[in-house]
């Protein structure tokens, strides 16, 4: 029998972006909204997040404009609005969502962001019945998608979110290039990564052998671990050809302060946004300095920063992203909603298929820091497990080497 017209004829499907954003937004944005339309929907953007359905609302439509899916960044913009209360603004703001939601005619509701952005979307969904359906995004790759990576018959419980793989490649690629300066001057380079509880990304500047040492947030650095891991800076400075060092660490690292005697994290900024998080940053500066004061090294602090972030959608990415925008589609299909799409188990580039996807309830999200399996503790080493997972989804950076040793001249 003919079937007249599309299945979602008549029906409008919204999207919006929200939390910090990665290379990958605009590429889940365009993926979504293809199949979306495929199926019949109108396709709205709300913008700068669930700001963006607040007040008079500030919505886009993107049914049928082109979209540059591989420009880094959201287009629709984005904003750590939280609609629900919080100490940051305790007035309830979900009335002017569910307003405008009706005002603008939208049928179903897809979040793109990590566990704040979801999980309001997921109150929304029990208490407002709204429908919605969530879609990953993290750059700390610290989003719970029960991912499962084998490695040596054994199953590790990974994370692979999108934004993350382009993300790593950019971070593995400065670690690389920050080789030359280090070696120009003898020094320490600490590397400053995006990580606030989990070190996933960090561990992507250790790809490839050339960097040897990591911290993560996962560990606290007691007075008797700090000790420890100077000793094994200096003792790797020193056994290095090239008396050079390229040391990566979390931003959330928890550092142990000889002055207070006490363990904790820098902050960039006392100021919390509207889900509680405060801004962290520098921790970098206070580990070069004691390496230069305690070890007579002289050691520099490099801040990533938003780097990461920045920049076009690297090829892993957009494939995982319309990948998981296919399962978006047997999701609205039958009618299923408060879930989020992943990946069952971490594959490689030409595996990413929809039938390597599943659905996790949006309630369920929560964070995962690294496995035990992926970061050796004793010798604050990144294992070769967590380079297997690495292997899957970015290409190993290379590290250039000046092979000329030149002949040492003596005086007559």
């Amino acid at each position: 029998m003919k079937i007249e017209h599309k299945l979602f004829a008549g029906k409008t499907l919204a999207i919006l972006s929200g939390g910090g954003d990665t290379p990958a937004i605009n590429s889940s944005i365009e993926a979504v909204r293809n199949r979306a339309s495929l199926l019949g929907f109108k396709v709205y953007g709300v913008l700068r997040g669930w700001k963006g359905l607040l007040g008079d609302g500030d919505v886009v439509d993107l049914t049928n404009q082109p979209y540059d899916g591989w420009y880094g960044g959201t287009a629709l913009r984005s904003s750590r609005t939280n609609p629900f209360p919080s100490k940051k603004n305790p007035e309830s703001r979900v009335p002017q969502v569910l307003r405008n939601l009706e005002r603008y005619h939208i049928d179903v509701l897809v979040t793109i962001g990590g566990d704040d952005t979801n999980g309001a979307a997921k109150r929304l969904f029990e208490t407002e019945g709204i429908p919605v359906i969530g879609f990953p995004k993290t750059i700390d790759n610290d989003l719970r998608t029960r991912t499962i990576h084998h490695y040596q018959g054994r199953e590790i419980e990974a994370v692979l979110c999108p934004g993350f793989p382009s993300g790593a490649l950019e971070i593995a690629e400065f670690a690389a290039n920050l080789k030359t300066t280090a070696e120009s001057h003898s020094r320490i380079i600490v590397l400053e990564v995006m990580g606030r509880d989990a070190g996933w990304l960090t561990g992507t500047a250790t790809f490839g052998g050339a960097v040897p040492l990591a911290l993560v947030p996962e560990f606290e650095m007691t007075k008797e671990r700090k000790e420890f891991f100077l000793e094994l800076v200096k003792e790797t400075y020193m056994s290095s050809r090239k008396k050079c060092l390229i040391i990566p660490v979390s931003e959330g690292v928890r550092w142990y302060d000889d002055k207070t005697g006490k363990i904790g994290v820098v902050y960039a900024s006392s100021e919390v946004d509207e889900y509680g998080h405060p801004r962290f940053g520098g921790i970098s500066g206070v580990i070069a300095s004691e390496i230069s004061q305690k070890l007579g090294i002289e050691a520099r602090a490099q801040i990533s920063g938003y780097y990461p972030r920045s920049g076009h959608c690297r090829h892993y990415d957009r494939r995982l992203t319309q990948t998981l925008a296919d399962k978006i589609v047997d999701l609205l299909l039958r009618e299923e909603f408060g879930m989020m799409p992943v990946l069952k188990k971490v594959v490689p580039f030409v595996e990413l298929e929809e039938f390597n996807t599943t659905a996790i309830d949006m309630g369920k999200i929560g964070n995962k820091p690294l496995p035990e399996e992926y970061f050796d503790l004793n010798r604050f080493q990144f294992t070769p497990a967590y380079h297997d997972f690495l292997e899957m989804i970015i290409e190993k950076p290379r590290y250039d080497e000046f092979r000329y040793d030149f002949p040492v001249v003596l005086p007559e």
